[in-house]
């Protein structure tokens, strides 16, 4: 495994998190997260750099709103080759509105910015994933202070129409799930991981057979959660990886586990610890790339965040 920084401090904020990747056609790696005085803060803007072979870019501002902060941005690449860029605004979790811009030169120039009606917020922290259909499916969730609950959004490429579909939840439980990370486990079957709060304290499995229009009731799996961000993608070779805080409490370690060979991915077998010490790494964000390596960025600590790079011999069986 190689760890870096994709900046050192001193770069135009004092916090940072919520960080996201996408690997471009060309190789080159772009990540984007929130930064500025403190999470919620007005001055928090979405930065962006980009890792080529000479290294990371110095990070710019890609997109700020006036008055309120930005949170969790949401890179992706679409099978036309754009570069989408999801973000919310909003003066806190309760109040988000949903934006994209989409780039056609991969990150260099960005389009004009779209506004999300009400009701839509688009992918809340993970990736969205392109169906065996081409429909692009988003998990998204709703943060207020009576209820936390899951939802997928569904992106129609030939209509460009957003239809909303769930919730996803507990069975009786409104109040503990949010930002699903996704994966097609065969043709229209996609499987949902989320997370729980602390009185939960387990990731949460949820289903749906017809391309996330119909949800079965979320179930806590065997794997811990202290209410932190986790992220996972479905690779080559059928296997899912997933980056998230196997502990009850607290935000360390990060580690990154793989499931069984494939369908129903009963079991989870933890491949390595991204960050061991105290403090907190959060807020995973993981991709493979086109040679097989997984590629992951998170925050460290609120003041950087750090790439690695797990090759597929770290993957081993």
């Amino acid at each position: 495994m190689r760890k870096e920084f994709i900046f050192e401090k001193d770069v135009g904020f004092e916090s940072c998190h919520a960080s996201t990747l996408v690997e471009l056609p060309d190789g080159d790696i772009l990540a984007a997260w929130f930064g500025g005085k403190e999470e919620g803060d007005p001055s928090v803007k979405i930065w962006m750099s980009r890792r080529s072979a000479s290294g990371w870019s110095k990070p710019a501002i890609v997109a700020q709103e006036d008055g309120v902060p930005c949170w969790n941005p949401v890179l992706y690449l679409d099978a036309k080759q754009r570069v989408w860029l999801f973000y919310k605004a909003g003066p806190n979790p309760e109040q988000w509105s949903g934006i994209y811009v989409i780039s056609t030169d991969g990150g260099q120039t960005w389009g004009e910015k779209n506004h999300l009606p009400a009701g839509l917020l688009g992918p809340i922290k993970n990736k969205p994933i392109t169906l065996s259909s081409g429909e692009i499916l988003c998990g998204t969730s709703v943060e207020s202070w009576r209820a936390w609950t899951c939802w997928a959004e569904i992106i129609h490429p030939r209509t460009s129409e957003w239809t909303r579909h769930g919730p996803i939840a507990v069975k009786g439980e409104n109040y503990g799930l949010i930002q699903p990370t996704l994966w097609e486990l065969e043709p229209q079957h996609v499987r949902a991981f989320m997370r729980s709060t602390r009185r939960i304290g387990y990731i949460c499995r949820a289903d749906s057979l017809d391309g996330g229009r119909t949800w079965f009731p979320a179930e806590p799996t065997d794997l811990p959660n202290p209410n932190a961000g986790i992220d996972a993608v479905k690779m080559a070779d059928g296997r899912v990886a997933l980056a998230y805080n196997p502990t009850s409490r607290g935000r360390t370690p990060l580690s990154l586990a793989v499931s069984a060979d494939g369908p129903p991915y009963g079991g989870w077998r933890k491949v390595l610890d991204l960050e061991t010490e105290r403090g907190e790494f959060s807020y995973p964000a993981i991709i493979q790339g086109r040679k097989g390596d997984l590629h992951v960025t998170y925050t460290w600590k609120r003041d950087r965040i750090a790439y690695a790079v797990v090759a597929q011999n770290d993957l081993a069986k």
